[in-house]
């Protein structure tokens, strides 16, 4: 038997942003430019994704005593 769908948005990150940081249509014209469909659920995974980059560059400016975030605190380990 399939498995009944939650209702609300999953948002893909778990607790992610509830306003939309990324440009969706920009976003889609890249997915479609490398010949793939775009999924319901992608845009809300993909801005949990940058909310919790933008969180972790926060923290990271914070712990070297700046309060400016730079490019180098979005650095992937």
């Amino acid at each position: 038997m399939a498995k009944a769908k939650a209702k609300g948005k999953s948002g893909g990150g778990g607790g992610g942003p509830k306003e939309m940081l990324l440009v969706a249509s920009k976003v889609r014209q890249m997915i479609k430019d490398a010949g793939c469909n775009t999924a319901g659920d992608a845009l809300d995974g993909l801005n949990g994704y940058v909310a919790w980059l933008v969180s972790q560059a926060a923290r990271r400016a914070s712990e070297n005593g700046r309060k400016t975030v730079r490019a180098h605190d979005f650095h992937i380990p």
